[in-house]
């Protein structure tokens, strides 16, 4: 009787676990390429939110015919953020080819894996015909030396009609990956050919931008004695609110170290608040929270950041920023980034009106507001409004909001959290 290796049905089994491998290996790198694309079609999504949201701050900039800064600045904003949206879009591109290489191996596995299950299969079938006389499988049977042998052979054609049976299903099962993946490879060509077009509008959006850029830039710099000008009021404006702040600062350390000492506890160090249990919890939460307090307002985009920057315009001029500045909309409304007590309002020139809160050792300031909602010693909750934001006379709305931890000055952008 013609029998095949008796190593044939351990070789069949090593084949099918290889299949299944292979198909459930191509599941979870499809998982995984699924996932990296959600998040990178949410990075796309907020900066397309940004762009839109600067696009309707530009339009109200373009109310005024004459250029401002302002609308340059929102160009350089709306540029950026181009340039971002290309480059999340360009990620995706470099996403779907990893994943059109992936599938693409995949089925050259799968392929391959199938011939080599039909040719198993085919041996299986010859094998089974040449033997398919019951009499010399009962012959090859009972010739064994002993019962133990015979048992094995038995399970032998046992096993082997199993054998069969799981190449059948085996066969199918990756004969049906391998037309799932065909038809993802397909798509996956189709989505890689919409983010290309997608790109290439991306670029030409952002070469006319550019061209906006270069002309407000142009006729900027013929006002350059007037934008020297109102430069120079906004830093004589800038140090006469930081010195508000650092007078207030200074007398309410003042003031808390005097109430220390009638209560016969000890002053804090100089230049520290002297801060009750309560102002000690608020100031501990509110440190707590950096990088997930709210925005100071419901929607906005930072149009000046902290620190020192050079002028968009003026060449060889650095302009400084205690805070941030942050572009809305008109009718646009300050709101509390944290609990906390108004300890002061005021009016300067430039910023109009400014608010200050107290949340224990920290103060945050909220700068160039019209009406105002809140007064001094009210205590306030997180998002509550403090005032409406002022609008001037080139369509800009613009809330300057600062942050101090004591007398030292922080950089707002670290303290707010960043979805945006």
């Amino acid at each position: 009787m013609n029998l095949p290796s008796t190593c044939a049905p351990r070789k069949y089994m090593n084949t099918f676990i290889l299949s299944v491998m292979l198909i459930l290996a191509a599941g979870v790198n499809e998982l995984q390429a699924q996932d990296k694309k959600s998040q990178l079609q949410q990075q796309k999504a907020k900066i397309e939110e940004e762009i839109s949201y600067t696009n309707r701050l530009l339009d109200e900039t373009k109310k005024n015919k004459q250029t401002s800064v302002n609308q340059l600045v929102l160009l350089n904003k709306q540029i950026s953020k181009r340039q971002e949206l290309i480059n999340a879009i360009s990620g995706e591109i470099r996403n779907l080819d990893n994943q059109i290489n992936q599938t693409n191996d995949t089925i050259r596995h799968l392929t391959k894996t199938i011939e080599r299950l039909k040719k198993e299969y085919a041996s299986m079938i010859y094998y089974a015909h040449k033997n398919r006389n019951a009499y010399s499988r009962l012959m090859f049977i009972f010739s064994a030396r002993d019962f133990n042998q015979a048992y094995q052979r038995l399970k032998y054609f046992q096993q082997y009609a199993g054998y069969r049976q799981n190449q059948v299903r085996v066969i199918r099962q990756n004969q049906e990956e391998l037309n799932k993946k065909l038809l993802l490879l397909e798509q996956q060509k189709k989505s890689k050919l919409e983010l290309k077009r997608m790109e290439e509008g991306e670029h030409q959006k952002l070469a006319q931008e550019k061209n906006q850029q270069n002309q407000a830039i142009k006729k900027l710099t013929q006002k350059e004695k007037e934008l020297l000008k109102k430069l120079r009021e906004s830093e004589r404006a800038a140090r006469r609110l930081q010195k508000a702040i650092e007078d207030l600062i200074a007398e309410e350390i003042r003031k808390a170290n005097e109430a220390a000492k009638k209560a016969g506890t000890k002053p804090a160090p100089e230049n520290k608040f002297a801060l009750t249990p309560a102002e000690l919890e608020l100031s501990s939460n509110f440190s707590g929270n950096k990088g997930r307090l709210p925005w100071p307002t419901e929607k906005g985009v930072i149009s000046a950041s902290f620190g020192e920057h050079p002028h968009p315009v003026l060449k060889g001029i650095k302009t400084k920023n205690n805070g941030i500045d942050i572009a809305t909309e008109k009718g646009s409304k300050a709101r509390a980034v944290f609990d906390g007590v108004v300890t002061s309002t005021m009016t300067l020139p430039t910023y109009n009106n400014v608010v200050i809160v107290k949340h224990g050792e920290f103060l945050t300031v909220y700068s160039n507001l019209d009406q105002l909602f809140v007064k001094k010693g009210d205590k306030i909750k997180t998002k509550q409004e403090i005032g409406v934001i002022n609008t001037d006379e080139t369509g800009k709305t613009r809330l300057h909001f600062e942050l101090w931890h004591g007398k030292n000055l922080q950089n707002p952008e670290g303290w707010i959290v960043r979805a945006r």
